[in-house]
């Protein structure tokens, strides 16, 4: 093959369609706000031991914007406005029930995101058509229009203004929550201003990926980043690098071996999570090698 020939079927393949597809420009402007301010935040969801937690409120935002599609359809503030709402009250919901009674936080998160994730589902299926449940569930990161992503890269402004003047407290609660109560009033700022930050990017993803696929974007790429680097800054850089490059793998995939954008783009953070497992510094080989040869020095 002619080299003008392999590099018209590397534009073809690779850039083409981001290029000269008004949609795809839209959706890869879409995938970098979300990777700029999710994967971040991911990292200080997995650092708090909070992964799950994220998936939990990624659920609980959908009766909000259920609520909000029952009264004005497929509006974005309207739905927006949703679900920040039920996502703050779920949270704030499950504290108060784990500081009021004898159920752990956990248990009561879970309570709360399984009554939202049904009460959700019930209201879109029963007002709308099954198009419109798919476009909740899955999202229409193809279909992003001016004001979605005006939003998309709103969220991503303000979470990293927002992480830059919180960042000391935000890792010395990941690291020593006590100590940072004891020595400085930012510790409530720090704990409930992350519950917002998380809130307002799962239902900016929400719109993009759908409210099963938005915590993807988050978990994935901090939990591989984790597998290669120990330091806070590096993990938040490399998890927006993978949340960057495995998204446009996912819209080039979707693009050309027509399957669901949103599941093709979770599906590519996953193939880069079980990578890092296997070949990260702190994965499998490395460091069950490093594990080994620390049990035979016994």
């Amino acid at each position: 093959m002619s080299a003008p020939a392999l590099d018209a079927g590397l534009w073809g393949l690779l850039i083409g369609p981001l290029v000269e597809f008004g949609f795809m420009r839209r959706a890869l402007v879409g995938c970098i706000a979300l990777s700029l301010s999710c994967a971040p935040v991911g990292v200080f969801l997995l650092l708090r031991r909070m992964s799950l937690t994220g998936d939990a409120m990624a659920h609980a935002v959908l009766p909000g914007a259920a609520i909000g599609y029952l009264i004005a359809g497929l509006s974005l503030p309207a739905m927006t406005l949703g679900g920040v709402v039920a996502g703050l009250l779920v949270a704030v919901g499950s504290g108060l029930v784990a500081r009021s009674t004898v159920l752990r936080e956990d248990a009561s998160l879970a309570a709360f995101y399984l009554i939202s994730l049904a009460l959700g589902v019930l209201i879109v299926s029963t007002r709308g058509s099954s198009v419109d449940l798919l476009h909740v569930l899955f999202g229409t990161v193809l279909a992003l229009d001016d004001a979605a992503l005006a939003l998309l890269v709103g969220t991503s402004i303000v979470t990293l203004l927002a992480l830059a003047l919180l960042y000391r407290p935000l890792v010395l609660e990941c690291l020593d929550p006590q100590f940072l109560r004891s020595v400085s009033r930012f510790s409530a700022l720090a704990h409930y201003g992350f519950l917002c930050l998380l809130v307002i990017n799962l239902v900016a993803g929400f719109h993009a990926l759908g409210t099963l696929m938005a915590v993807g974007i988050m978990v994935l790429p901090a939990a591989s980043a984790r597998l290669w680097v120990r330091s806070v800054p590096a993990m938040m850089v490399l998890a927006t690098l993978l949340a960057l490059a495995a998204s446009v793998v996912g819209l080039l995939l979707s693009y050309h071996v027509e399957w669901p954008t949103s599941p093709a783009i979770v599906l590519c953070l996953g193939a880069t999570y079980l990578g890092s497992l296997v070949l990260g510094r702190q994965g499998l080989w490395r460091g069950g090698s490093r594990a080994a040869r620390r049990h035979l020095q016994r």
